[in-house]
């Protein structure tokens, strides 16, 4: 049975059945939330995608012609990966590594092929898999840090630090980065009901990345949250959804401050994030801190085509490259080190193209594209190169732009009949 394309299921398959596309839906919404338990290998988010590639391609999912240059640039770097991998390949952990990042690289095609078809319903669905993603880790990290739990606070923190369902703070803080602004444009676009609900989701992620620690995260929540509300603000359809999203936009930040006052009252929160709101941490600093090691890292990359393979980084040095960039030329050689960042910097680059697009799904494109573009930043200083959740963003940005293509496409006027041809003719559709 064929459906109509609307903006509910806009470029659905046309030859699905209902029970196909629910069960399609059903595997986009699981392996959002999913995506939140890593603590264990293989995770449930690798069966999920294992699982849904296997019932994709078996109900009809399409490979298309614009894929290639992203499949190409995967092919590319995890080549380079794998050519420096061959002299260190019987080292722990090294044949793993590989692994994964072929694994990432398919995990990038599969969501952009499956976003790019029924891609305003599996957007809507993968955004509410993620926020109950987020809401459950953080949780878990939640309970953890405050010992609301037996054992807890071993298996949940680390360091003293919210760990939630990943197996580092700072991971489940940059996680928890879209989860949160997801929700936050919930509460400032969506009806009251909705909106208290993803209110609350708001607040708890926020304290979870809060109690994660991680200085970057917290930097992420501020810049990317402020960066799609103003993108929101401009892209707003009326006079009355602006002036809402400024006013709830303002009233979060004053329970924001409220909430942040509150946990700074207590003795131990307060010590820890004075601690690590320092900028003075000693492994920053100096000739073998991080930044130290990112130029002592770039001058040897120029001189090792072949790189020196995967997880090898601090045979060298103090500690690993902590910027995916470096990373990529020191676990890759020159290939992968030009051909990551290139993937990476294309993808932003393109994304700035189609925001204003009035896509039935633009919200959703506006939430992902600004927490892809802060991961993107954080590269800098962290290494996000086998981060799932970075991985997935990356591939659903590009389906995204082929269905806004696809949109644009079918929403153009169909073209008139020359003058030439029979009164009353026009071009078939």
């Amino acid at each position: 049975m064929a459906y109509a394309a609307t903006a509910g299921n806009f470029h659905a398959p046309a030859t699905a059945a209902p029970g196909v596309l629910a069960l399609q839906r059903a595997l986009v919404w699981l392996a959002g939330a999913s995506i939140a338990i890593v603590f264990i290998e293989p995770s449930p988010y690798e069966i999920v995608t294992l699982l849904a590639t296997v019932i994709f391609f078996a109900t009809g999912l399409r490979m298309r012609l614009v894929f290639v240059p992203l499949l190409l640039l995967l092919f590319l770097i995890n080549i380079g990966y794998t050519i420096s991998s061959v002299a260190v390949f019987d080292r722990p952990s090294v044949p793993n590594w590989i692994m994964t990042s072929w694994y990432m690289a398919i995990s990038v095609v599969l969501f952009a092929m499956v976003i790019s078809e029924d891609t305003a319903a599996r957007l809507d669905m993968l955004r509410r898999g993620l926020v109950v993603g987020g809401v459950i880790a953080s949780l878990a990290g939640i309970a953890g840090y405050f010992n609301l739990v037996p054992g807890g606070r071993d298996l949940l923190t680390l360091y003293d630090r919210a760990r939630g369902t990943f197996k580092d703070p700072n991971v489940l803080g940059a996680f928890l980065i879209l989860p949160a602004v997801l929700a936050l444009q919930s509460v400032v676009t969506d009806r009251f009901g909705r909106s208290l609900r993803s209110a609350i989701a708001f607040g708890i992620i926020s304290l979870a990345i809060l109690l994660s620690f991680s200085r970057a995260a917290w930097g992420q929540l501020i810049v990317v949250s402020g960066f799609m509300l103003v993108l929101m603000v401009l892209t707003g359809r009326s006079q009355a959804q602006r002036s809402r999203i400024i006013i709830t936009a303002i009233v979060a930040v004053v329970l924001a401050a409220a909430l942040v006052a509150v946990l700074l009252s207590l003795s131990s929160v307060a010590d820890l994030f004075k601690q690590r709101a320092s900028f003075d941490q000693s492994y920053d600093t100096g000739r073998f801190g991080r930044f130290g090691r990112h130029v002592l890292g770039a001058e040897m990359a120029l001189g090792l085509p072949l790189g020196i393979g995967p997880l090898q980084f601090n045979r060298f040095f103090p500690e690993d490259t902590h910027n995916s960039y470096l990373n990529a030329f020191m676990s890759g050689g020159w290939l992968a080190g030009v051909c990551y960042p290139a993937l990476v910097f294309v993808t932003v680059l393109t994304g700035f193209r189609y925001i204003f697009v009035r896509v039935p799904w633009q919200p959703a494109y506006i939430a992902i594209f600004t927490a892809f573009v802060g991961t993107v930043g954080e590269s800098f200083i962290i290494d996000t190169d086998h981060w799932r959740h970075f991985w997935m963003m990356l591939g659903t940005m590009w389906g995204m732009f082929v269905a806004a293509e696809r949109w644009k496409a079918g929403a153009a006027p169909a073209p008139t009949a020359p003058a030439k041809a029979t009164w009353g003719a026009t071009s078939p559709p």
